[in-house]
């Protein structure tokens, strides 16, 4: 099956207006693409109209295209409307494998057969999504993170039946629309990102369910020290970095004993009612006075900021280690 090259891709199609497809047309309507939007749900299109409109200073900031407007996004009363046209779909309802089954069910049914079919899943199999879909060899995941505006990570993996070229289609697509593909080779629960992100997770849980840390400062925790670091080069090159002029191999002789240490429990604690309360009641009082659109523009800035940043004094494509994905345009 022949696929639509990137550079001929002018209208995307987005199935499910919620946070991250606003986020998602966000970013297609920043890089000058006409987006065709569908969500079955009251007042959806509203909300999504008002998450743009809250997301388009940093889309602005960031450098929209040439022609970029939020007048090129299209509300479809159906969903099949909303795929019909489109020359690339990407799929944002909720994490239900059914619910997400019996849409790729539906869109497949409706759209070109050119057409690659993403979806945002962010922990779900692609080979369980793409089992009732016509076409299935198109369907990848492409999981990206909030907000997909502004963060440039996206994660691309294939189930069972996908072709390699969907997966260097759906790559060419996103660098387009200003992304950092990165290709999970073989298919896994939660992918890479979320498996990290999940285990300190889990790690939170049990201080605050022990009573050894707040939210508040669980955050702080982060915020102050090796988060800046992460934002930079990650895990591994920071600890690369630590060990001096020996790099990693000295700080694997220095702080690979301590991996037979008991110091994380990567297994959760139960979610009992007061830990739940606990950690609702903490991001209120850490978030306090401050609303959400507020909360959201602030870390919008803040993230814009370091992007320039990174760009400025970090960011070589050809120089930083980040993985390539192959440049052909399928």
């Amino acid at each position: 099956m022949s696929l639509i090259k990137s550079r001929d891709i002018k209208t995307v199609g987005i199935v499910g207006g919620g946070v991250i497809g606003s986020g998602w047309a966000s970013r297609c309507l920043g890089a000058g693409l006409d987006v065709i939007a569908y969500d079955s749900g009251p007042g959806a299109e509203d909300l999504m109209r008002e998450n743009i409109d809250n997301a388009w200073p940093a889309v602005e900031k960031l450098g929209a295209a040439s022609g970029a407007s939020r007048d090129r996004l299209t509300f479809a009363g159906t969903l099949a409307e909303a795929v019909t046209a489109a020359d690339f779909i990407q799929e944002s309802v909720p994490e239900r494998e059914d619910v997400k089954i019996a849409v790729f069910r539906d869109i497949s049914q409706h759209c070109r057969d050119d057409v690659v079919l993403a979806s945002s899943s962010s922990g779900l199999l692609p080979s369980r999504i793409q089992s009732q879909t016509t076409g299935p060899e198109r369907l990848v995941i492409g999981h990206p993170f909030s907000p997909v505006y502004a963060l440039p990570l996206v994660e691309i993996t294939g189930g069972d039946q996908t072709s390699h070229d969907a997966v260097m289609a759906a790559g060419a697509f996103y660098k387009k629309v200003g992304m950092r593909p990165l290709h999970v080779r073989k298919e896994i629960d939660a992918y890479l990102s979320d498996r990290l992100q999940c285990a300190m997770w889990h790690e939170a849980l049990h201080l605050i369910d022990e009573g050894v840390a707040t939210v508040p400062e669980l955050d702080a925790a982060i915020t102050g020290g090796p988060g800046l670091r992460w934002a930079v080069m990650g895990m591994c090159l920071a600890w690369h970095a630590a060990g001096g002029p020996g790099g990693m191999r000295h700080t694997m002789e220095q702080f690979g004993p301590a991996l037979d240490l008991p110091w994380t429990k990567l297994k959760p604690p139960k979610l009992t009612d007061d830990l739940r309360e606990a950690i609702i009641t903490g991001s209120e009082d850490e978030a306090g006075s401050r609303d959400f659109r507020e909360i959201e523009r602030r870390r919008d800035a803040c993230i814009v900021g370091f992007l320039e940043v990174l760009k400025e004094h970090w960011y070589q494509p050809e120089e930083d280690g980040w993985p390539e994905l192959e440049t052909a345009d399928a």
